[in-house]
């Protein structure tokens, strides 16, 4: 009967290669397993007793309340005009240097990052604004590309992210199931604040490695990445964008609110989302972008996006029940079990499944359909589960710019002018691809990259 699960699990993937929404995709092949089942005498239809109350459970969630409150926020700040000032800016004070609009698009795809949280909008955006302005000034379309899919997935790790507030709550569910199985009954949990913690350092060495490299490719390839000429600056200035101190501060201090509030305990992700959203609705207002027109279109997007994040969660809690019913669990424990090397051997395999499939299903469905799967058997084996859950955001980054099924080169090349060839963005990631690989390393070697600054706030 295990089986049905490792059959069920692939069934659902080539539904999804198909083309079939994924949330009903998840449902419906589930369903159907379990009716399959219950007719063969194979499958316990208690557990799909338990789907109304897994419901209720979403429903009254309120760490989830946080999401679409994070959406709106980024989805406002980029029609805001955020981002275009931030590049002005930017421009302004490293165009004259060698690799400075490289450098500029680095730092302004960290403050997207941590404004907005959302990967596909940081990479558009970044690919409608910067990469034309590189292309004509000389920059070479491999580095131009890889650097603005590079810096535009840090919405991945760099918190307040999306993806971190929904693996939190997955995780810290699956940290309660753990502790269950092994017989012990305590109310500690694991929170989002912890993983926000956990991902400023690893953050902030992927944007340093970034420059480094921008800096080093203008010392060995300095015709790849020149400065700004005269004329360009002078246009910059003639746009009549706001200046540096105002197209900067703003942001900051909005990014310190709700980020420095939910580091330091002052407010629960939920409350620094709210705050978030009031804030960057305050900072479209102050940018005469609060129109009645910008913000129908941001309720409408938020309302799709948390639509369809909620759809998945529902459908991929039907398919976990009917996945446990079927004793998934137990065979991937089992699998886990006989494996030569215990829990290194374990986390080796579930990262590099987990890269896989960051080829065909994106981060929600990853965190809701696969993470509740593997992680209470790996948190059973002695894995800190911080340090899990970015080693997962990073692992699904790193999927994310890896040819050719990355969602990031998707994105990218929806934007990017003819010109562009493919085989250019696939170049330009490559070395970008290598040093997200050197901070899984680094994690693994020394968790303590990711597990200092949470023990040092919370402990």
């Amino acid at each position: 009967m295990e089986y049905m699960a490792l059959y069920l699990f692939l069934t659902v993937c080539l539904v999804l290669l198909i083309g079939f929404p994924v949330a009903f995709s998840l449902a419906g092949t589930a369903l159907a397993f379990a009716g399959i089942g219950m007719l063969a005498g194979h499958f316990d239809a208690s557990f799909l007793h338990a789907v109304p109350n897994r419901l209720f459970g979403i429903i009254s969630n309120t760490t989830l309340m946080a999401v679409p409150l994070f959406i709106f926020m980024g989805v406002m700040l980029e029609k805001s005009k955020v981002a275009e000032n931030l590049l002005d800016a930017m421009a302004l004070v490293m165009g004259k240097t060698k690799a400075g609009m490289g450098i500029a698009v680095t730092l302004v795809g960290m403050l997207l990052a941590a404004s907005t949280g959302i990967v596909g909008a940081t990479v558009v955006t970044m690919g409608l604004l910067a990469l034309p302005t590189m292309l004509k000034r000389g920059y070479s379309p491999q580095y131009s590309a890889g650097i603005i899919a590079a810096t535009g997935s840090l919405g991945q790790i760099i918190p307040p992210s999306i993806a971190l507030v929904l693996l939190g709550d997955v995780l810290s569910s699956s940290y309660q199931q753990a502790q269950l199985n092994m017989g012990i009954f305590s109310p500690e949990t694991i929170s989002i604040a912890d993983l926000f913690a956990g991902a400023v350092i690893p953050g902030i060495i992927l944007v340093v490695l970034y420059i480094l490299y921008s800096v080093l490719l203008a010392f060995i390839k300095p015709e790849q990445v020149p400065s700004l000429l005269d004329e360009d600056i002078d246009y910059i200035k003639s746009r009549k964008s706001v200046g540096v101190f105002s197209a900067l501060v703003p942001p900051l201090l909005l990014i310190i609110c709700v980020l420095g509030s939910i580091l330091f305990g002052l407010a629960t992700p939920t409350e620094a989302s709210g705050v978030g959203a009031f804030g960057a609705s305050l900072l479209a207002l102050w940018q005469k972008q609060l129109t009645v027109i910008n913000l129908q279109d941001v309720m409408r997007q938020t309302l799709k996006i948390t639509a369809m994040v909620f759809m998945i969660l529902i459908g991929a809690s039907i398919f976990s029940l009917v996945f446990r019913g079927f004793g998934g669990e137990e065979l991937i424990a089992g699998f886990f079990e006989q494996l030569p090397g215990g829990k290194v051997a374990a986390v080796l395999v579930v990262m590099l499944v987990m890269f896989l499939l960051g080829f065909i299903l994106d981060f929600i469905e990853i965190t809701f359909v696969v993470v509740p799967i593997v992680a209470p058997i790996l948190l059973m084996m002695g894995v800190d589960p911080v340090w899990l859950g970015i080693m997962i955001a990073v692992n699904l980054q790193t999927s994310f710019l890896t040819p050719p099924f990355g969602f990031a080169l998707f994105y990218l090349r929806g934007v990017a002018d003819k010109s562009i060839l493919t085989s250019d963005i696939y170049k330009g990631v490559i070395p970008f691809i290598v040093m997200q690989l050197l901070l899984l390393i680094l994690m693994s070697v020394y968790p303590q990259v990711v597990t200092w600054l949470p023990d040092m706030l919370y402990k």
